[in-house]
C-alpha cells in the first residue's frame, strides 16, 4: 500500500459488480492478469488497472476487427509490402512519434487469463481523451472494441489514432485502463435516486455547497448532466472552453506540466448569449454544469445518451473511479471535463443543455483505496482543465 493511503472498512461482497483495488491485486498475484514486466503499484487504481504500451508499434493502413483470426497473424509478416494491413514497424523502447490522423496498433505489456465468471471492459484514460487521442483495445477473435469476453485468455492490443496533435510515446506509457466485472453491475434509476438521498451524487457548480435536489435529478437508465457555457466567475472574459489548434508541435507524454497551453489551444470566452457554435471535426474541451460524486462503493461511466440529439461525440474517456469528486465524503463534487467533436454539420449548443449521461455501477465490495492524491490522481478537484502535460 502507498504511504499515506487510507483503508476503508470492508463490507460484505455483493453478488455482482466491478472488482475493486484489493481484488485486482489478488488477480495479479494469481496471474489472472499477467505482464511481460512486473505490474507496478502505480497502475492499480481503485477499480481499474492502467495498461502499458509494449515495445513495438505497427503503422496500419486502416482499423480492423479480428473476428476471424488472431491479431498476431496480421503482424507476423516477413515483408510488410505484401501485407494488406501493416505498413511498417516502430521501436517504442526509446520513444517514437505517432503522427496525427494515422492508425497504429501496439501490443500491450499486459495479457489476461480470465475465468469464465469474469469479463472486462477498457476505456481511454482521462489524459488520453483530453489530448484527442482516440484509442481502443482489441482482443483476438472478437467482433467488438473495448469489450473483452468472459473467459478470454490471450494478449491485449491497443489501437491508437492521434487526432489533433502528434504524440511521442514509449514503452511503459499508459493510455488506457481496464476494469474487470463479475455478473450484473449497473445501478438502476431507482438505486441512483436512493443513493442520491443519502450521499448526493450531483452538486451545483455555483454555488458549490448546494446539492442538486431530488426533484431536479433526471434519470433514464443513467444520470443526465448538462454543459456549462457560463462559467463560475460570470465575467465577460470568462473562459468556458478550449479548441485545439490545427497546427502545433509534438506532445511528449513523458513531459508533465511542460507545455504552454496557448501553443496548442485557443481559449473560448463566454458568449453574450451563453451559446457556442461547434464546427465539424474541430476538437473542444468543455466542462459540465454540475459537479459529480462517486461514492466509494461505486464506479461511474459516461455514455452517449441519444444519437438522435445530433452527430456529436461528447467524450473519449469516460470512466470515474470510486471516490472521484467524493474522497472520503468531504468533497462536494468535481466538474466533468468533456472531450467534444461534432461531425458532418455545425452544431449550436447553449448553456445548461443536456449533454451526456453517466451510468453508475456497483463494486463487488468497497475498495481499500479511493481516487485521490494518495494514488497520484491528477483531476480530483478539477474545473475546466486541460491534460496534465500543460502548464497550469
Amino acid at each position: 500500500m502507498k504511504r499515506g493511503a487510507r483503508q476503508l472498512h470492508p463490507e460484505a461482497p455483493r453478488r455482482g459488480g466491478i472488482l475493486p483495488y484489493q481484488r485486482l491485486k489478488r488477480l495479479i498475484a494469481d496471474r489472472v492478469i499477467r505482464a511481460e514486466s512486473p505490474i507496478e503499484d502505480r497502475q492499480i487504481q481503485p477499480a481499474s488497472l492502467d495498461l502499458r504500451l509494449g515495445t513495438k508499434a505497427y503503422r496500419l493502413l486502416s482499423s480492423f476487427l479480428p473476428e476471424r483470426s488472431e491479431i498476431r497473424s496480421k503482424l507476423d509478416v516477413l515483408d510488410f509490402y505484401q501485407s494488406d494491413l501493416v505498413m511498417y514497424e516502430m521501436d517504442l523502447t526509446g520513444g517514437a512519434i505517432l503522427e496525427k490522423g494515422h492508425v497504429y496498433l501496439v501490443p500491450l505489456l499486459e495479457s489476461l487469463h480470465l475465468p469464465s465468471s469474469l469479463r472486462a471492459k477498457a476505456n481511454p484514460k482521462s489524459t488520453t481523451g483530453r489530448l484527442d487521442v482516440f484509442t481502443r483495445v482489441i482482443t483476438d477473435l472478437n467482433a467488438g472494441f473495448d469489450e473483452i469476453r468472459a473467459g478470454y485468455a490471450g494478449p491485449l492490443y491497443l489501437e491508437i489514432v492521434p487526432r489533433s496533435f502528434a504524440i511521442k510515446v514509449k514503452t511503459g506509457h499508459s493510455l488506457n485502463q481496464l476494469r474487470l466485472v463479475r455478473g450484473p453491475a449497473t445501478v438502476p434509476d431507482a438505486g441512483i435516486r436512493a443513493l442520491h438521498k443519502t450521499a448526493p451524487l450531483l452538486y451545483h457548480n455555483v454555488p458549490e455547497e448546494n446539492p442538486v435536489s431530488l426533484r431536479e435529478l433526471r434519470t433514464d437508465r443513467g444520470l443526465f448532466l448538462r454543459v456549462d457555457l457560463h462559467g463560475a466567475d460570470r465575467g465577460k472574459e470568462t473562459v468556458v472552453g478550449y479548441r485545439a489548434k490545427k497546427n502545433s508541435h509534438v506532445v511528449d507524454l513523458s513531459k508533465i506540466g511542460y507545455y504552454a497551453a496557448l501553443d496548442f489551444w485557443e481559449p473560448i470566452q463566454r458568449h453574450r448569449n451563453d451559446s457556442l457554435l461547434l464546427e465539424p471535426e474541430e476538437f473542444y474541451i468543455l466542462a459540465s454544469k454540475e459537479r459529480i460524486r462517486v461514492p466509494a462503493g461505486y464506479a461511474a461511466e459516461m455514455v452517449a445518451y441519444e444519437a438522435a440529439c445530433g452527430e456529436l461525440r461528447t467524450h473519449y474517456a469516460g470512466f470515474f473511479d470510486p471516490g472521484f469528486g467524493y474522497g472520503q465524503g468531504e468533497i462536494k463534487g468535481t466538474q466533468v471535463v468533456l472531450e467534444v467533436r461534432p461531425h458532418d454539420v455545425p452544431f449550436l449548443i447553449h448553456d445548461g443543455q443536456t449533454f451526456f449521461k453517466v451510468v453508475y455501477d456497483q463494486l463487488l465490495e468497497p475498495p481499500t483505496q479511493v481516487y485521490g492524491t494518495a494514488l497520484g490522481s491528477s483531476y480530483q478537484r478539477q474545473g475546466l482543465t486541460l491534460s496534465k502535460h500543460f502548464k497550469a
